[in-house]
């Protein structure tokens, strides 16, 4: 998955406006207890990034 698929992906589950700074604020357990901005600058995937913020918004599995 590319950047740029994850982010459109965090705009359709979140909303443009809030997907941004909900991944700079959210600490994830999922992410060793990183926020999503930190584990992908870190350089986990953004497949694996992903599936942390899937399984922690309890999102539909259509859109996992």
């Amino acid at each position: 998955m590319r950047h740029t698929e994850f982010w459109d992906r965090m705009d359709t589950a979140l909303g443009r406006a809030s997907s941004r700074s909900w991944a700079g604020l959210t600490v994830l357990g999922d992410l060793d207890g990183r926020t999503v901005d930190e584990a992908l600058a870190a350089g986990v995937p953004p497949k694996e990034v992903w599936a942390a913020v899937w399984r922690f918004l309890d999102l539909p599995r259509v859109m996992r």
